[in-house]
């Protein structure tokens, strides 16, 4: 070959899968399993930290009440000192009720 020249890369298949499985191999640490591995872990993350979210937004924060009853009446409470629109719900988390001003629809 002669100086400055370029050389090309091979048009054949063989070559062009050993260049792909080198890449994949330098990209993934060469394994691919370990790529869905990892995607799965970080979708598991995402899924707990919402979960964990949704449990601080819907229950964690919320005063809880032993029983229907007692909801109720502090929703009564409520409505007599001028806040409408509460509503009383069973938690899924800690199974007392909790109140909220979004009903369910």
């Amino acid at each position: 070959m002669e100086k400055g020249t370029k050389q090309m890369g091979s048009k054949k298949r063989a070559a062009w899968s050993k260049a792909k499985s080198e890449f994949l191999g330098t990209a993934t640490g060469g394994d691919m399993s370990d790529l869905f591995a990892r995607e799965d872990e970080r979708r598991d993350a995402l899924d707990a930290e919402r979960d964990e979210a949704w449990r601080y937004k819907s229950c964690e924060r919320k005063n809880r009440y032993d029983t229907r009853a007692e909801a109720e009446a502090v929703m009564a409470d409520c409505e007599n000192r001028g806040r409408r629109g509460l509503a009383c719900y069973k938690c899924e988390y800690c199974g007392g009720w909790h109140l909220t001003s979004h009903p369910w629809k």
